[in-house]
């Protein structure tokens, strides 16, 4: 026996939303709202630095609230008398080489930690999370000892070497999660073209780490240039000495220059500011890699 099927009942046709012209009230945010509290923050970030360039352009003894007549008194001073020049050089030095051992060293450890599977690799990830919570002034009797052992107190060696111990952990934290955000697809098909992993890495994955990479290179920058600790203890010689400490020269028990201070750090800072101001947008875009899973 052949029963008919009764055709399904059609389905009311769904109501189209209706398209408010105006927006609800709630949603509706016065500019001036988002502008004020905005403006707020700008004067209480900015009047900072005013003031610094006002000290640091303004002839001495002045006390206006306008750098003119503007002078460069200051600035002579502090890289001539005071041997900035000599600081700006080590400070380079010492930034640059951090940021060259710790990506490169970071980025080995972090690919092993992305793609090898091995029996204290949590209790590993673990201890390089506990050792982001040890302070820097704890480390400094056991750098210096073993420093001591080497002969490399008063060298920029030290300096360069604390500096990268203390950046590692946070970095290959970071560039593992860089790597994980590459397919492992990608590897595999380059094996199978015949390259080994060293070259599957260098030709497919390291170019694809080029934004993750300028940003902890970045950080290991900036950290090594501020830093007043290591080279404070470690380097005696004024000659090797870097710019925080040179900074801290120019006060004194019963005076302060403020227009030399002034000048050498707005030296201590121009160069950090024009660095990112051109790895900005590289700077961005390692962050958005290491925020979004592969």
């Amino acid at each position: 026996m052949i029963t008919e099927i009764a055709p399904a009942p059609e389905r009311a046709a769904p109501r189209p939303a209706r398209s408010s012209g105006k927006r609800r009230a709630w949603d509706e945010v016065p500019r001036w709202q988002i502008y004020v509290p905005l403006s707020v923050y700008l004067l209480f970030t900015l009047i900072p630095f005013y003031w610094i360039l006002l000290f640091a352009l303004r002839p001495a003894g002045s006390t206006s609230l306008v750098p003119w007549p503007v002078t460069f008194d200051h600035f002579q001073k502090v890289w001539t008398e005071r041997s900035f020049g000599t600081y700006f050089q080590n400070s380079v030095l010492v930034g640059v080489a951090t940021l060259f051992l710790t990506t490169v060293v970071a980025l080995a450890g972090g690919y092993a930690l992305a793609r090898f599977d091995f029996r204290i690799k949590r209790a590993f990830m673990l201890a390089l999370l506990c050792s982001q919570f040890v302070p820097g002034a704890l480390l400094l009797v056991p750098l210096f000892q073993i420093f001591a052992k080497l002969q490399m107190i008063n060298s920029l060696g030290s300096v360069i070497l604390a500096e990268t111990v203390f950046q590692l952990p946070l970095s290959m934290i970071l560039i593992s999660g860089f790597i994980r955000n590459v397919p492992y697809s990608l590897e595999e098909a380059a094996w199978v073209d015949g390259c080994n992993r060293f070259t599957a890495f260098r030709i497919v994955v390291l170019p694809l780490l080029r934004p993750g990479l300028i940003a902890v290179g970045s950080f290991a920058f900036v950290h090594a240039w501020n830093h007043f600790l290591f080279a404070l203890m470690f380097l005696s010689d004024q000659s090797k000495q870097t710019i925080p400490v040179g900074l801290n020269t120019l006060m004194s028990a019963d005076s302060v220059d403020l227009g030399a201070l002034a000048a050498g750090g707005i030296v201590a800072a121009v160069p950090v500011v024009i660095v990112f101001a051109f790895i900005q947008k590289w700077l961005i875009t390692g962050f958005s890699a290491g925020a979004v899973k592969g």
